[in-house]
């Protein structure tokens, strides 16, 4: 498949196009130790995220201890300056397999590809410190931006909803990360072009896999016609992408 191919259902799936300005702004040399870091801890959340909807529906208690352990390191390095690249080099598998919980019809479902979607989001983690390494950029933890906090306050409040909406809010922040991605190897030397054109395949696959469980939770609920919920979570996704965010990050608005 060309990256056009892999590229159309997600183009068609977001509202928006990233904004020019930011494209610009993240392709200038002194931006790239905030972007890098910003992709870096983004890569993290994505694999908490994962962790969170494992241990909420998915696993039993021994099941979720070994996924905050497998976690930790990580952890330990971007939030309390603990380890380093050899702590962390051998540390993207699980060390054990998952039991699903029977009492979640789609609980094995959401292990494979969640555990997936976890080993490769660490698995860039590691790749994205080496990088940084290789260019002299020091890591030091940075806040947050607006975008993902924002967008899943428009999650719904009851279950099984809630799932469904954080599932395709998921969908909606890979698919961007994943446009993203293709913007910006366009701007960017050829060792981060390259980087960056490596990872779209696995982000358009977990892209993909979160809206393939979105449909398949949502057929358990009495409205399994997610269309709706995914026009209005994009809608509020695109606003945030196209409006102005003085806080430049990975996944900001237009630079203010």
């Amino acid at each position: 498949m060309s990256f056009s191919e892999l590229l159309a259902p997600i183009h068609q799936f977001l509202h928006c196009q990233t904004p020019d300005a930011w494209l610009e702004k993240a392709a200038q040399p002194d931006m790239l130790p905030v972007l890098l870091t910003d992709h870096l801890l983004c890569e993290l959340k994505a694999a908490q995220t994962a962790m969170l909807l494992l241990r909420k529906y998915a696993v039993d208690q021994d099941g979720s201890q070994a996924l905050l352990e497998w976690l930790k390191p990580f952890e330990d390095f971007a939030y309390r300056f603990e380890g380093d690249m050899d702590s962390l080099r051998n540390k993207v598998k699980l060390s054990r397999n998952l039991q699903a919980r029977p009492d979640v019809p789609y609980s094995s479902d959401i292990i494979e590809k969640m555990v997936l979607l976890i080993r490769e989001e660490l698995h860039h983690f590691y790749q994205v410190l080496e990088i940084m390494q290789q260019r002299g950029i020091a890591y030091d933890n940075i806040s947050a931006g607006r975008y993902a906090k924002q967008l899943l306050s428009h999650c719904k409040t009851h279950e099984p909803q809630i799932l469904v909406d954080k599932l395709i809010c998921g969908a909606l922040i890979e698919a961007r990360s994943c446009e993203r991605f293709a913007r910006l190897a366009e701007r960017v030397d050829a060792e981060l072009a390259s980087f960056y054109t490596s990872l779209l395949r696995s982000e358009a696959r977990h892209f993909e896999d979160y809206l393939t469980l979105a449909a398949q939770v949502a057929a358990t609920g009495k409205a399994p016609d997610i269309q709706p919920r995914i026009d209005a979570l994009a809608a509020v996704e695109a606003q945030l992408i196209q409006s102005a965010d003085s806080d430049f990050k990975f996944h900001s608005g237009v630079p203010a």
